[in-house]
């Protein structure tokens, strides 16, 4: 037989019940109490010892440490119908938001960032910081097909271990090429049928390129017997080119009379053309202006030119009149290297690359879609121009020597 709870000498019902009210009103006062404290630890109280002879004051921390003081402010809170989410404001305080950064980068520290990046080969082993014993200063690209080889190979010799090698595969053969001790430490690109414009846009983004103080982007079909890469980036620097090209074998048939080597200089900047094709002395074609088959960008003027490239005009016609926009003053810094000469063989290998239809051969669709580019993106550029003027309103400049 369980033997009824005696508490004290209490003389009636009444006061039992008034004592167990008591004690549970003082429990809940003190709960609350209790957590309007939020930040005191015990174990940093100091109370004498004697007050608390027998309990551990660390272990009741430890003890019920999965009960976060924040969780039960949290609570405390809530029951006031006015919850208060202290986490969010402390987020808002550590958030990164750095509107300086890259596009799209703005939630980074600063330090973490990368923004630019390169074509130097990396191993899978080692320290990073080890991993290059040059690191090449120029880029050279070829748009290649593997009938080309031979011509391509005596090409790339001509360029020395300060040029990174990057090949463009239009005909989609890459693996032949390594029977070349060159080509295993070249970079190879491979998509079908595609012009060296289309892949310039695509593989050598400004940021990507950075490294290189020079950008070299040729086609296949070029001699360079009487090139020197080291020789002809000395004459570059040395009178100031942003923007260039070898001159051209003279014996052979050419468009331009401003890209045609000259024996008697090293570098040519202006020249005279037919009657009626150049008003202005300091303008295309007789003034900043070179061909699209083997120019040569400064890593700054790279920067402008691959903004200007369209998307969806891949042959390049035309850009050639317009590169003289990305320098100043253009006359002056856009040049023909006469003392490092090559000859354009005038191979139609990415002609053959089209489309034989309405009976006409591949290269004929080819070569109308050429010119119909250059109206196009002549068009787009006046367009842009004219557009731009009016919203400043100011009248269009005459002349690049302004």
């Amino acid at each position: 037989m369980v033997s009824p709870i005696r508490i004290g000498n209490l003389r009636n019902p009444n006061e039992t019940m008034r004592l167990v009210v008591t004690i549970f009103v003082g429990v809940v006062i003190g709960f609350f109490v209790g957590v309007s404290f939020p930040t005191l630890s015990l174990t940093k109280m100091n109370l004498p010892s004697t007050l608390f002879p027998s309990i551990d004051l660390s272990y009741i921390e430890e003890k019920y440490s999965g009960f976060s003081t924040q969780a039960l402010l949290n609570s405390w809170s809530s029951l006031k119908g006015n919850e208060v989410r202290t986490e969010k404001y402390v987020s808002q305080e550590t958030k990164i938001w750095v509107p300086t950064n890259p596009r799209g980068a703005e939630s980074l520290p600063p330090g973490i960032i990368a923004s630019e990046s390169d074509f130097y080969l990396r191993r899978l082993w080692g320290l990073p910081s080890e991993d290059l014993l040059v690191k090449p200063k120029y880029l050279v690209t070829f748009t290649v097909g593997y009938a080309q080889k031979k011509n391509v190979d005596a090409a790339v010799k001509k360029f020395s271990e300060n040029f990174t090698i990057l090949l463009f595969h239009y005909d989609g053969l890459t693996s032949e090429w390594d029977e070349f001790e060159w080509s295993k430490r070249a970079i190879h690109v491979s998509i079908q049928k595609q012009t060296k414009w289309w892949y310039a846009k695509r593989f050598l983004h400004p940021d990507i390129v950075a490294p290189y103080e020079y950008i070299f982007i040729w086609d296949e079909d070029l001699g360079l017997e009487h090139f020197n890469a080291e020789k002809y980036i000395k004459l570059v620097k040395k009178h100031g080119l942003e923007i260039s090209q070898p001159g051209l074998e003279p014996n052979r048939g050419l468009t331009w009379q401003m890209t045609k080597r000259r024996g008697d200089s090293e570098v040519h900047m202006q020249t005279e053309e037919k009657p009626g094709w150049c008003n202005d002395p300091h303008l295309p074609p007789c003034a900043a202006f070179v061909e699209i088959m083997a120019p040569v960008f400064s890593r700054d003027a790279w920067r402008c030119v691959w903004h200007m490239i369209q998307n969806d005009l891949v042959h390049g016609w035309g850009l050639d009149f317009a590169l003289r926009r990305c320098v100043a003053p253009a006359h002056k810094k856009i040049g023909v290297v006469d003392a490092q000469w090559i000859v354009h063989q005038g191979v139609p290998s990415l002609g053959n690359q089209g489309k034989a239809e309405g009976g006409r051969a591949p290269w004929e669709g080819v070569r109308e879609r050429c010119r119909r580019e250059w109206t196009m993106f002549q068009a787009r550029m006046a367009s842009a121009e004219k557009a731009y003027f009016e919203e400043m309103g100011i009248d269009p400049p005459s002349s690049t020597a302004h």
